[in-house]
């Protein structure tokens, strides 16, 4: 009988984290859920069979303290957690909120993946899968939001190579506009969505049930040799070369 994996998913109350989360769930495995939001993520607990921690994954007193109810061998981490925190802040008139801005940014998409990771990288399995939810934007730019994305790139290749020769794998799925989440924050204008789904070749945005079918490819027993790379999954609006 084969055993169920165990599957961590951070940010996975809500929108593309929550898809993920359900399709494990589906696939008889066992799933813990992370976030900041108790409610929330017990809500989606809840309905999901799941379990779940709450904490801040962008401080690092706070994952440590966490680490003793997060599984003891992890099989699959997916890092979902982050957004762009531009869309729910002032614009910056000065420097200091330039600053402050980039800053939010890479707190919210990188220090969430870099320190997530890193604690749980002692309890990976043999043939782990760790997969990082990137974005179009650090190919498309979108200030310190892209920027933050683009740094997971690099580093996602940086942990490919640590991982190497055990069996592991790390990889990035990168999707273009997704609806049907939070990361729009109520400030979706129609204008903007019309010029990037004209980008996309089938015109169209993603669904986050169509980001979490990339995610389960990647994380799958026989994705072994798909290791330091970027999925794509946009409709054709950034084509790869």
């Amino acid at each position: 009988m084969v055993q169920s994996r165990e599957i961590v998913v951070t940010g996975g109350g809500t929108g593309i984290g929550y898809a993920v989360a359900a399709k494990f769930a589906a696939a008889g495995e066992n799933v813990t859920i992370t976030g900041r939001r108790e409610k929330v993520l017990s809500e989606a607990a809840a309905l999901l069979g799941a379990k779940y921690v709450a904490f801040d994954a962008a401080d690092a007193a706070a994952v440590e303290r966490a680490l003793a109810e997060l599984p003891e061998r992890v099989d699959v981490l997916v890092n979902n957690a982050g957004g762009n925190t531009d869309r729910i802040r002032e614009k910056a008139t000065d420097l200091a909120g330039v600053a402050d801005a980039w800053r939010a940014n890479f707190e919210a998409n990188v220090l969430t993946t870099v320190l997530v990771t890193t604690a749980l990288q002692p309890r990976l399995a043999e043939r782990a899968r760790v997969v990082t939810i990137g974005s179009i934007a650090a190919k498309a730019g979108s200030g310190s939001y892209g920027a933050a994305k683009a740094a997971l790139e690099s580093w996602n290749v940086n942990l490919a190579k640590q991982l190497g020769t055990s069996g592991a794998t790390a990889n990035i799925v990168a999707p273009g506009v997704t609806l049907d989440t939070e990361f729009f924050q109520g400030t979706l204008d129609e204008k903007w969505l019309e010029s990037r789904l004209s980008a996309a070749i089938n015109k169209r945005a993603g669904h986050p049930d169509e980001i979490a079918d990339a995610v389960l490819f990647v994380a799958g027993v026989g994705a072994g040799h798909i290791t330091g790379q970027v999925l794509h999954v946009n409709g054709g609006a950034y084509l790869s070369s």
